[in-house]
């Protein structure tokens, strides 16, 4: 169902982005940023009470927001939300796939269950979106945005899953630009390290209990052990989402973008 729907006195604004995973963390910080800069924002993830906190926020700002609260793993959900974004905005210029979180942990005890989950939401719910909203992108020169991850390229052992889907995620954007290079749509993918999530959070609070350390000496230690200058922000995503669907980043295509801090040490 939409929930919101601008009338006649309110113009739409810029360009219109579909964000998946918006109700918090990274996908928040990317939809209120490209809101910032004059998109109008279709708003998805299951969360509806949380997704209309971030649409109030953008509309805070000005702007213009669509809420479209939806499991992306639902076989259906895709093409559900590009018709609602057509039917509210008329159009999609960008596209950024961010939902999606895997479960950690020993390899030995993660299920099937785990790993079909862990690729429904983040590949699947990619691949299935970026085919419906395609026709609208390449009428307009669009733009998608993958926001996989550090470890699709450099997997670790408690990684297992999220480091396989990751890659798969990367793997995929290279074979969609392809595709973009023929139907003149852009595709590009970002790798977030550290970032200030709740997840981080919720990891850096259980080391906090395990170890007895004060908040920071855990994060100064997390910083050290990766090698990078610092736990990154959902802006530091956001912003560079920003310069990707924006006319200055056109002739970036296929690129794999690690923003970590210097997390990722190989070549």
């Amino acid at each position: 169902m939409v929930h919101h729907v601008p009338t006649e006195s309110e113009p739409h604004l810029g360009k219109v982005a579909i964000v998946t995973g918006a109700s918090r963390g990274i996908g928040r910080a990317i939809a209120v940023q490209l809101a910032r800069q004059g998109a109008s924002v279709m708003l998805t993830a299951r969360d509806k009470t949380r997704l209309d906190a971030v649409a109030a926020e953008i509309r805070g700002l000005g702007r213009f927001a669509g809420v479209c609260a939806i499991d992306l793993c639902l076989p259906t959900a895709s093409e559900r939300i590009v018709a609602e974004t057509i039917a509210l905005f008329g159009t999609i210029d960008v596209l950024v796939n961010n939902a999606g979180a895997t479960k950690r942990g020993d390899f030995l005890q993660l299920t099937d269950v785990d790993w079909s989950d862990g690729f429904a939401l983040k590949l699947h719910g990619a691949v299935r979106l970026s085919r419906a909203a395609w026709p609208h992108l390449k009428a307009r020169r669009g733009s998608v945005i993958n926001i996989a991850g550090v470890g699709g390229r450099t997997p670790g052992p408690d990684f297992t899953i999220g480091g396989s889907v990751n890659g798969a995620l990367l793997s995929f954007t290279k074979a969609l630009a392809d595709i973009g290079v023929r139907d003149g749509v852009q595709v590009n993918a970002i790798n977030p390290g550290y970032i200030r999530t709740d997840r981080l959070q919720s990891r850096i609070q259980k080391r906090v209990r395990e170890s007895g350390e004060a908040i920071q000496q855990v994060e100064a230690k997390i910083v050290a052990e990766a090698g990078t200058v610092r736990i990154g922000e959902p802006d530091d995503i956001a912003n560079l989402v920003a310069f990707l669907a924006s006319s200055g980043a056109r002739f970036l295509q296929g690129a794999l973008i690690d923003a970590d801090g210097g997390q990722t040490k190989t070549v």
